[in-house]
């Protein structure tokens, strides 16, 4: 039997240079499908990235806490199910 967790795309940041972090990530999150999820691993609390989320991008993605240090930090990240939305792109984000 194959662990869900293997089938979910998952970037491990503590291997990524800091300046390819939120690049990478995002790349990956503009990827996912509405009911699709990534897994981050990462040495830290990703409080600025949900603070990213949650400020430019409310109501797209869901954040749960996989594991919450002290030294390792899993976090599952989901784009939420959609009716669309009401800017010009066509519901692309």
């Amino acid at each position: 039997m194959t662990d869900i967790a293997e089938t979910k795309p998952s970037i491990d940041v503590r291997l990524v240079p800091p300046s390819e972090r939120h690049p990478r990530i995002f790349g990956m999150l503009n990827a996912l499908l509405p009911g699709g999820s990534m897994h981050i691993i990462s040495d830290h609390d990703p409080r600025p990235l949900h603070y990213h989320l949650e400020t430019h991008f409310s109501g797209l993605f869901g954040w749960e806490y996989l594991e919450q240090g002290p030294d390792l930090w899993r976090v599952e990240i989901a784009r939420l199910e959609s009716a669309g939305c009401d800017c010009c792109c066509g519901g692309a984000h």
